[in-house]
């Protein structure tokens, strides 16, 4: 089934290239299906790449999505063009009093403030008490991770002195997950980091459980137990140039980051990267959608509490 988007995303190109399903709105009109409602918070600052990453994986499931994307008022984008904004964005206020089957929530470079210092974090707050009653299952990524496990439960983040940079082996730890069916016992993840979070402070929330871990980043993911929210510490989601092009802008801002691990062949950088978690990233999104969202979320989407 194809993911809607609107007509003229510059996601559209890149996904149709691909030989993603999609569909743009004109047509999903022609159609007499429910599609499933995520809200797509993108708090990234590249974000063009971010929807196009996003969309890919939650367009190739056998579910029909129509993707709405979300952005805050306390918080102007320097990255991406106002007009890109103005005409595929929706601000929180419009979609306030809307019910949708499933949100994500991005990560963001604002990793090393403090929660508290964020521009947006108040606003931020407002969406993620929303969730808990006007969504069904919410996606976490990396830093929205941090930020919801921090706001939901109180769990601080803490600074790893260096950056965890590079495409890591995981580990099943509840093997029977929903989320993790059919993943292999070790799969790979790219991470981009500056902060973890701490295995003895999770334990102190009996709501959560661990699902998975790398011996190098820690906890990478959590679930409530019904799945009604959704927590990921990395970045399944990244394209195969990601990292590298990360590690470019961090050399040429004259940071002092490490050739990432696991990701150019011999850790050449002149090297084309080897793409080694494509295939959990397509597992992991497509069971969220079927798993936590397509057999929990009522019909009649009004009646989410």
């Amino acid at each position: 089934m194809p993911i809607k988007i609107p007509n003229s995303l510059p996601a559209t190109e890149t996904l149709l290239s691909e030989n993603i399903f999609v569909i743009t709105e004109t047509r999903a009109l022609t159609q007499d299906i429910r599609p499933l409602k995520i809200a797509l918070l993108n708090l990234m600052p590249t974000k063009i790449a971010t929807e196009t990453q996003l969309a890919r994986l939650l367009g190739n499931t056998p579910l029909q999505v129509e993707l709405d994307l979300i952005q805050l008022r306390s918080h102007v984008t320097r990255n991406t063009s106002q007009e890109h904004m103005l005409a595929f964005y929706k601000p929180f206020d419009q979609i306030r009093g809307e019910k949708y089957d499933g949100m994500i929530i991005t990560g963001a470079p604002v990793e090393r403030m403090e929660f508290e210092q964020v521009d947006y974090w108040k606003e931020l707050c407002e969406v993620m008490e929303w969730t808990k009653t006007h969504v069904t299952s919410t996606f976490h990524i990396c830093w929205g991770a941090q930020a919801a496990l921090y706001y939901h439960y109180g769990i601080e983040k803490h600074d790893m002195g260096k950056k965890l940079f590079g495409v890591y082996p995981h580990y099943k730890e509840h093997k029977s997950s929903m989320l993790l069916r059919g993943f292999d016992d070790v799969f790979m993840v790219p991470q981009s980091r500056y902060t973890t979070i701490r295995r003895e402070d999770v334990l102190q929330a009996p709501e959560l459980k661990i699902l998975a871990s790398s011996r190098e980043g820690g906890i990478y993911a959590l679930a409530t137990k019904l799945g009604r929210q959704i927590f990921i510490t990395g970045h399944s989601e990244y394209d195969g140039d990601t990292l590298k092009n990360e590690y470019l802008r961090d050399q040429a801002a004259g940071l002092d980051t490490p050739v990432p691990v696991n990701y150019f062949p011999e850790d050449d950088p002149t090297r084309e990267p080897n793409v080694t978690w494509r295939s959990h990233a397509n597992l992991l999104y497509s069971n969220w959608l079927n798993y936590y969202v397509y057999q929990t979320t009522p019909y009649d989407i009004s009646t989410i509490s």
